[in-house]
């Protein structure tokens, strides 16, 4: 008999934890699905927390070992949102015992962790993805087909930022995202890690030539923690009376070179003031150009350079409509909106259907495609310290 449903195991909690349960727990309710997920065992170190988030999010059963959840023969997928220095030692785990594995971004807080993690997955020849989630935001897919049918030309400007400003406040305690052990870097692979990934998605090139890297951070100490974050990137954080070093960057940009021949600029910052969440990009082609604003998440700018010129001018797409744009069949009445957490479940319905041997919606990032950016990421830490050219081929 052929299997009808997808037992997923969520290891960690937390902010990411929240998303991705509410994701696996609605998709089924909104998407015709090939496999229906079932919502089998979330596991994470604090078992009185656990309890709660198990009956928050309706998830079956609870586990403190990950290892035991892992090799549990009814899970059919691991996905994974624990901080970025414990993905590896789960994700090898995972493939080690043959099962699919779904992983937060970045792959890793390491370069050579992430390494290791694309080895054992082609060693392995299991399916891994990566939740770059913005990928399946409707507006920025439907920028992924436009380029792709030729709508703006050969690609020539690239501009992509991700501003956020909620780091700004100093008072906000030595939280994971704060140290280096735990994160690996800062706004780098919190949210660059995002805009590079939605560039090569959105243009189909990649980033080939970085110069004028520039890593910042601007609050050199913080406040030690006590306790864990109850909601968002800062929610419920409090500090003790010591102070501990900031070991991460604040602030990143670099200008860089893409394989189609196009120059472009990077930039993440959560110090920008004003910007709450403006993850986008701007890319400017031989015909036309697309724009696009997460702050404004279901519209997608586009200009049209063959019209004549008393009629150009940038148009604004509301990308809801059923019967043209990517996923909104399966929601809401036109102009009836959409929010973040819908683009995780979109890619968990996208997940499904690979799993499924259906083709997704729009290509999958897998451990191997996230290593380009991580590699991309990497490149641009050996620009700012070394101050030079790096090739991102070089980089190994």
């Amino acid at each position: 008999m052929a299997k009808t449903s997808l037992n997923v195991a969520l290891i960690g909690q937390g902010f990411m934890g929240r998303a991705h349960s509410n994701a696996w727990g609605q998709v089924g309710k909104f998407f015709d699905l090939p496999l229906m997920p079932v919502l089998h065992t979330a596991c994470g170190r604090d078992a009185g927390k656990l309890s709660a988030f198990q009956k928050r999010w309706h998830w079956q059963n609870i586990a403190t070992d990950f290892k035991q959840v892992i090799r549990n023969p009814e899970i059919d997928l691991i996905d994974v949102v624990v901080p970025n220095n414990m993905h590896k030692a789960i994700v090898l785990e995972a493939l080690k015992a043959g099962k699919p594995v779904a992983c937060e971004k970045p792959l890793s807080n390491s370069f050579d962790d992430a390494r290791a993690m694309v080895q054992a997955a082609r060693k392995a020849k299991q399916r891994t993805f990566v939740w770059y989630n913005y990928r399946r935001c409707p507006a920025v897919t439907l920028a992924h087909q436009l380029v792709r049918e030729g709508r703006i030309g050969q690609v020539r400007h690239v501009r992509a930022s991700y501003l956020q400003d909620w780091a700004m406040d100093a008072s906000i305690p030595l939280a994971w995202r704060f140290d280096a052990k735990t994160a690996g870097t800062g706004s780098q692979g919190d949210l660059n890690a995002h805009v590079v990934d939605t560039v090569r998605f959105v243009t189909g090139e990649e980033v080939s030539e970085i110069c004028g890297g520039i890593v910042e951070t601007f609050v050199k100490q913080r406040k030690l923690m006590t306790g864990t974050a109850s909601g968002g990137l800062s929610q419920g954080l409090k500090s003790s009376g010591k102070a501990g070093k900031v070991t991460v960057d604040d602030a990143v940009m670099f200008l860089a070179r893409m394989s189609g021949g196009a120059v472009a600029s990077f930039e993440a910052t959560r110090m920008a003031a004003g910007n709450q969440n403006r993850n986008g990009f701007e890319i400017n082609g031989t015909k036309g150009a697309v724009r696009f604003n997460f702050e404004r998440m279901n519209e997608l700018e586009y200009f049209d350079a063959t019209e004549e010129r008393k009629v150009q001018g940038w148009r604004t797409i509301i990308v809801t409509h059923g019967g043209d744009h990517p996923y909104a069949a399966a929601w809401w009445p036109d102009a009836h909106v959409i929010g973040y957490e819908h683009g995780f479940t979109n890619m968990a319905y996208d997940i499904v259907l690979a799993l499924a041997g259906k083709k997704p919606t729009a290509p999958l990032p897998d451990f191997a495609d996230a290593f380009v950016t991580q590699r991309v990421l990497q490149a641009m830490l050996i620009c700012a310290k070394e101050r030079r050219w790096v090739k991102v081929a070089q980089v190994k």
